[in-house]
């Protein structure tokens, strides 16, 4: 049986945003790196690791997902190992953008993203779809290299959302309904072609 741990990176600035006025900015490829609280959760998850049995460790190649993975790395004697596959989604033309100013200039798409997000791509981006396709791939391939052992990967919001949806046989309607803290992890066993998930967004190591 092969394990995933599927965790989500930490908090960055534009988790937040620069005001409460602001609110949360798309991010997409923009390569941001973790602020404290990020750096914090990082270490809590490094701490809540480091007794299991992994083998490889993997994440996106953006550098929040790469520092969210660093100390557990550290912990374990391991190498964090870039994964193109899981980078995050692509936003196009989103990317950097605060939700509502985004809301504001594309009224009728945003509302649809809100509403049924396996319709929509944004202007010059990605689709779920997209981002399932190539993740699974890549998700697949590095279980085929670590088979009935326990690996670690590291990534997005976006990206763990359709993952999850994919390892528990929901289409992309379901996006919304999967939540993914910054943080959290999700534990999938994989035996014979079947994914059981057994934890998932469990932040209990965030106290």
């Amino acid at each position: 049986m092969t394990q995933i741990i599927l965790v989500r990176h930490g908090q960055t600035a534009w988790n937040v945003g620069a005001s409460p006025a602001e609110g949360e900015r798309f991010r997409g490829r923009i390569d941001l790196p973790l602020n404290e609280r990020g750096r914090a959760q990082a270490l809590a998850l490094a701490e809540r690791l480091v007794s299991e049995p992994i083998a490889a460790i993997y994440a996106s190649p953006l550098q929040r997902a790469i520092e969210t993975a660093e100390p557990t790395a550290r912990r374990l004697g391991l190498t964090v190992q870039p994964l193109e596959g899981i980078v995050d989604i692509n936003y196009g033309d989103w990317q950097e953008h605060p939700h509502s100013e985004v809301a504001r200039l594309y009224p009728a798409l945003y509302r649809q993203w809100l509403q049924e997000p396996h319709l929509v791509r944004p202007p010059g981006g990605e689709s779920l779809e997209e981002v399932r396709g190539r993740a699974m791939a890549a998700l697949h391939q590095v279980m085929a290299r670590h088979q009935d052992q326990t690996i670690l990967v590291a990534a997005h919001q976006v990206v763990n959302k359709v993952l999850v949806c994919a390892m528990l046989g929901l289409d992309n309607s379901h996006f919304w309904r999967i939540q993914q803290d910054n943080g959290c992890l999700n534990i999938f066993d994989y035996q014979e072609g079947v994914f059981t998930a057994l934890l998932i967004n469990d932040t209990c190591h965030l106290g």
